[in-house]
């Protein structure tokens, strides 16, 4: 029989720490829910103190999800825990995950602090946790450069205070895979204890090797392990959820199983790509689009033979359809309806019939329209709920000419117009609502990805907008990259309260 790994998925917490990242409280609920149906055991929510928005999320998520834990994230501080805390009131399965530095990089530079006292504040958390919640992980920050026999003590002193789950964090990304399997060996063998409790690992990827690590880390004893949805996450990123399960779904000797639905990986991560503004590499592991794409002409044809000559996972165990019907001109709404459903998004009869105009004035302009393509324009309908709209566009632009726009408004339902020049056409267009909409705003990052080579494809616009000192993220896709650029601007705008 397989040893049972728990995924800790922090995706809503870690992984939304990145800059362009941010969810309001119903975004993160959305994401949450797709987690529990994939499986995921524990939600790592988010980080209460930080923020009322962090702290309503955790909230509403506790609301939310059923039956997988859900964590919330402190320091080593008796008020963070006590947010913490109040936060879970609703959760069905609560955990307070607290914790505090342990590498002499911390103790001395970030703490001015002893190892004595922060082994005292260690036991000090965990103790003041369990008078909230009985499930209590404690973090040992930058375990990875902590010496292990330090280590040992520490984890040793809050298994003793109360802990149910203790993470060893890799936080710099620095350890080789052998050195983070040997420091869960160490501890395994060395701490008392250690066996009434889960060791958890947390890896970062800043020199490439996360997932390597928390696989050496689960074949020495660590049975928690702390991914996000495409590996996304501070600096480099995070283990990848989806590198982690299917290499102990494809490597039995391993011993090792999870509770992951892997058919629902694929629409997951398409889902959590979308709405957090971050485009998966196309060669990514597993999820990225050319992870199971064959150009080769000698790979082809050992494929057709037999599909195991090159692909060592069914591309239909993590949910892509390599029989997907092709979307051209000629598609029904029959058939943009199943592509949708196939991607996880469900529509009514109304915003179906919408789409579908819109799907085939774009399919008039492309010989097929790809997943990416159809996500898209199920985001359209999203954007109708706008208070500021884009009514029409048009813009002069030429070799000699200084480029002109001309753009109209619906705001609450009243039209507005303007025109503007600029020192292209996207810009003239930023500044023709900058005219309507007299507000100081910012243009602080623009990001233009096209998803397949062509002129005709579609470009993805992700953009960036301070207003008074607030940054307010956007996107918005569309076959002419002028308007993507101004609907992506708006996407940004409608998000800056009025």
């Amino acid at each position: 029989m397989s040893d049972r790994v728990y995924i800790f998925d922090t995706t809503l917490r870690d992984g939304e720490q990145v800059p362009g990242c941010r969810l309001d409280t119903k975004e993160k609920v959305e994401v949450a829910k797709k987690l529990e149906e994939m499986g995921v055991d524990i939600i790592e929510a988010g980080f209460p103190v930080s923020s009322p928005g962090d702290f309503s999320s955790v909230q509403e998520i506790s609301k939310a999800v059923t039956w997988p834990t859900v964590c919330a994230l402190t320091r080593a501080v008796e008020s963070d825990i006590k947010i913490a805390a109040e936060a879970l009131h609703f959760a069905k399965h609560p955990r307070i995950h607290t914790g505090i530095g342990t590498s002499p990089y911390h103790i001395k530079y970030k703490f001015n602090s002893t190892p004595e006292e922060i082994l005292e504040r260690a036991i000090g958390c965990v103790s003041f946790a369990k008078k909230f919640v009985e499930d209590v992980q404690f973090y040992a920050e930058d375990a990875g450069r902590t010496p292990n026999e330090y280590l040992a003590r520490v984890v040793e002193a809050v298994i003793k205070a109360g802990a149910t789950v203790i993470n060893i964090p890799d936080t710099t990304g620095y350890c080789l895979p052998s050195e983070f399997g040997e420091k869960i060996k160490y501890l395994m063998e060395h701490v008392d204890g250690i066996d009434k409790v889960t060791i958890a690992t947390h890896c970062h990827n800043d020199l490439g090797m996360a997932t390597a690590n928390t696989i050496s880390g689960l074949i020495n004893g660590a049975r928690q392990a702390e991914v996000t949805i495409n590996g996304i996450g501070e600096r480099a990123g995070n283990t990848s959820l989806e590198e982690v399960v299917m290499i102990m779904k494809s490597h039995r000797e391993l011993n090792l199983d999870t509770n992951i639905n892997t058919r629902k990986i694929a629409r997951t991560s398409r889902m959590v790509s979308s709405m957090m503004n971050m485009p998966v590499q196309p060669n990514k592991a597993i999820v990225g689009r050319n992870a199971f794409a064959h150009s080769s002409g000698i790979h082809q044809d050992g494929v057709l033979k037999n599909r195991e000559s090159y692909e060592i996972i069914d591309p239909k165990d993590v949910g892509i359809n390599e029989n997907a019907i092709v979307l051209t001109a000629r598609s029904g709404r029959a058939a943009l309806k199943h592509r949708l459903e196939s991607l996880g998004v469900k529509m009514t009869k109304e915003e179906l019939d919408a789409c579908y105009e819109q799907f085939l004035k774009l399919a008039d302009k492309k010989r097929e329209v790809v997943d990416e393509d159809v996500l898209m324009l199920a985001g359209k309908h999203r954007a109708a709920s706008h208070r500021i709209k884009l009514e029409w566009l048009q813009v002069s632009a030429g070799v000699g000419i200084k480029p002109v726009a001309s753009i109209c408004l619906d705001i609450a339902g009243e039209k507005f117009e303007a025109c503007a020049t600029g020192n292209g056409p996207v810009d003239a267009a930023i500044n023709a609502i900058k005219k309507i909409i007299s507000r100081k705003m910012l243009v602080q990052e623009f990001l233009i990805q096209a998803f397949d080579k062509g002129s005709n494809d579609v470009g993805k616009v992700h953009i960036t907008v301070e207003c008074d000192g607030v940054f307010h993220n956007g996107f918005a896709a569309n076959s002419d990259i002028v308007a993507a650029s101004a609907e992506a601007f708006l996407d940004a705008v409608n998000k800056i309260p009025y």
